[in-house]
């Protein structure tokens, strides 16, 4: 019987020299390492690298044509990420081996510290913010959604989400909506926050409500990683809309669940809305679902149920569930 070659066509070979020519260069190399799970913009690319806008847009681009970054355009700003599934399937597999070994390496110190100080900056101004509008949370929050629109439903999640309840986390409470339904369930609640006076503000209503088994607590994630807590149930509530690493948050969460933990993520769905940028602070136009997947995959986080609603105004919730991946 003669041998039967498949009837599709082959991969050009162009495309794949391509692929490999972009990624054969040490700063695209490490390019594509700061890339690894997070955006930045093009000035912000030329801060970390310490090269001049015209390099490093010609570098950029040279990734880009060979699928190997992604770009979003959030007002007159264009950010650019590592595009995790190329456009073409014949050379998802060879790309997902080139991110693999890129993120076994080490990298650069000087290029680590300036990532750092970009990241510091992004969560100074977010944090000020939050300071400066505390009083005005709610009445911000409702130009986007109000939590009576979308409350049910996250409480909804905590049927069945957890086998213990023993501590529920939940980063970035707000007013503390969620506070006083989590207090019912879990023995202890934590609820954390790097804005003083959003903690503070938390504090007094969950006060005047008579919540006596919540802990406040002052800080970030790497905070709570240092107090060693564990928690059962992680509440991540229009969160990471405002934080400059959202990925890295995730990790974290992952850090501090128990081993049959619940991660409950409720977070915008990507928009083009860019006035929520001065009038809410928001660091980013919300995300695509994949982008919430891929990043807590990365963290070993499984994914379970999943519900989107949409608001009168526009916008899109998704509300996403995950659980350690103990596979």
């Amino acid at each position: 019987m003669p041998f039967n070659h498949e009837t599709r066509s082959a991969t050009d070979t162009s495309v794949i020299t391509a692929l490999c020519k972009a990624a054969g260069d040490p700063l695209r190399m490490q390019i594509l390492k700061v890339l690894q799970q997070n955006a930045y913009g093009v000035l912000e690319m030329c801060q970390i690298f310490d090269i001049r806008q015209p390099a490093m847009s010609h570098h950029l681009k040279i990734l880009a044509n060979a699928g190997l970054v992604a770009t979003r355009r959030e007002g007159t700003t264009i950010f650019y990420r590592r595009n995790e599934m190329h456009p073409d399937t014949d050379l998802q597999a060879l790309q997902h081996s080139l991110f693999h070994t890129i993120d076994e390496a080490a990298l650069d110190p000087n290029l680590r510290n300036r990532l750092a100080e970009i990241n510091g900056t992004r969560a100074a101004a977010s944090v000020t913010f939050f300071n400066q509008n505390a009083i005005r949370f709610e009445e911000n929050q409702d130009l986007i959604a109000s939590w009576s629109d979308y409350g049910d439903s996250v409480e909804s999640f905590l049927i069945n989400s957890t086998s213990s309840n023993q501590l529920a986390l939940e980063i970035g409470p707000g007013y503390g909506q969620f506070l006083s339904r989590l207090s019912t369930v879990f023995d202890r609640v934590t609820a954390l926050d790097n804005s003083e006076e959003m903690l503070e503000q938390c504090r007094n209503r969950s006060s005047v409500q008579g919540l006596t088994n919540i802990d406040f607590m002052l800080g970030d994630t790497n905070k709570a990683i240092d107090n060693s807590v564990k928690a059962d149930f992680i509440s991540l509530n229009m969160v990471l809309h405002h934080n400059p690493t959202p990925a890295e948050i995730i990790a974290d969460c992952a850090q501090l669940m128990n081993k049959n933990g619940t991660l409950l993520i409720t977070e915008l769905c990507a928009h083009d809305q860019e006035w929520v940028k001065e009038a809410c602070g928001d660091l980013w136009l919300g995300f695509e679902p994949e982008s919430l997947t891929q990043w807590c995959s990365a963290a070993n986080l499984a994914e379970g149920n999943s519900q989107y609603l949409t608001q009168r105004n526009g916008f899109r919730i998704q509300l996403r569930q995950f659980t350690l991946d103990t596979k």
